[in-house]
């Protein structure tokens, strides 16, 4: 019940939008253009929606397109060689053939294919329900796309929660494997190992939210001015995915090291729960609304904190797998920088140097 709930919660609006606009998208092709039953107005407006943000401008293309080539086809071939299974058959694969050489989206394939076997079954070819059945997609579609610029989901919020879900995980497992290291206990560690594994879905659904949320600023003057902060979270996807793959080396590689029974300084240990804390204050900077606390300054200088001490002296006489390990963790600092918005170089410059001549020199 309770995640059916927060599904519930978090498609409310989406749902809402589409129920909205398959209403008028009905009264749009019934009452303005005057079509009889244009069942798939509104069915093209809940296609083209969806309770998914992203996509929603190339599903509605995809679907009018798809429901063009298919009733084209369609009617042409009908005409020419009838009706029957094999028929049937031959204008669906023509029909479908053509749209996946159009363009590769689902959505224009199995438009296309539905519209040749109705054009096929129900609509005698020459009939103006062909042409009427390509009005009605147009008008769902373009009825969808309004309906998003006049009650938009805010183009920021859905992605921001996703990356702070994402960076919660990633805290969360950073704590687990210090505590693994500290008790030279396993079980911790692939407790956290298997969290790690899990938070693609979420990464997943941050890059669709945020497709879905240019797209939202970009149709809805409502929220033309958010264009920048959009980019701004953009900007944090690929370094976060990047932290998180990190992480999970981390905690496979401090998996083994505690298996081997491997000898740890105790300050790298110090260093994974000091990131963990700076995972944590970069979360809390993603939710933050523009001018609160903590802001993309206080995060990088929690994360610069941890960066001065990834020092290598801490693995002087290590095995493979303390190098490994606090190897990972610079990695993940630099990722994490850039979540705070730091340029790349720069977050290297702010690593101690591990050799005499390092490409990027350090910060003094």
């Amino acid at each position: 019940m309770k995640s059916g709930s927060a599904r519930l919660k978090l498609s409310l609006l989406p749902i809402i939008q589409c129920a909205l606009a398959a209403g008028v998208a009905w009264f749009v092709a019934t009452d303005i253009v005057g079509h009889q039953s244009p069942f798939f107005a509104p069915i093209a407006a809940v296609v083209s929606l969806g309770v998914s943000l992203g996509a929603r401008l190339r599903r509605s293309a995809e679907l009018v397109v798809g429901v063009t080539v298919g009733i084209g086809i369609g009617d042409l071939l009908i005409s020419l060689i009838g009706s029957g299974p094999w028929q049937i058959a031959l204008v669906v694969v023509l029909a479908m053939s053509a749209a996946v050489f159009l363009d590769g989206g689902p959505i224009i394939a199995m438009q296309a294919g539905s519209s040749a076997v109705l054009v096929a079954t129900l609509i005698p070819p020459g009939n103006m329900g062909g042409p009427n059945r390509m009005v009605d997609a147009l008008v769902g579609g373009l009825v969808g796309i309004a309906i998003v610029a006049l009650i938009p989901t805010h183009p920021v919020w859905r992605a921001r929660k996703d990356a702070a879900n994402v960076l919660a995980t990633a805290a969360s497992v950073l704590q687990k494997v210090a505590d693994g290291l500290v008790a030279n206990d396993p079980k911790p560690i692939e407790d956290a190992l298997r969290k790690a594994r899990a938070t693609q879905s979420g990464i997943d659904a941050l890059r669709t939210d945020l497709k879905g949320g240019r797209e939202i600023a970009r149709i809805s003057p409502m929220y033309w001015n958010h264009r920048n902060r959009l980019a701004a979270l953009a900007a944090t996807a690929d370094p976060i995915d990047n932290a998180v793959r990190n992480i999970r080396v981390l905690a496979r590689r401090s998996l083994t090291l505690v298996r081997d029974d491997e000898i740890l300084d105790p300050r790298v240990v110090d260093e994974v729960e000091k990131l963990a804390h700076a995972v944590e204050v970069l979360r809390q900077m993603i939710l933050a609304d523009p001018g609160q606390k903590p802001d993309a300054a206080e995060a990088a200088r929690v994360l610069r904190s941890v960066a001065a001490g990834a020092k290598p002296e801490l693995i002087s006489n290590a095995g493979l797998s303390a190098t490994v390990v606090l190897a990972q963790l610079r990695s993940i600092i630099v990722d994490l920088l850039q979540v705070a918005g730091l340029k790349r170089i720069s977050a290297l410059a702010t690593l101690p140097p591990t050799v005499k001549n390092p490409h990027v020199p350090p910060e003094v």
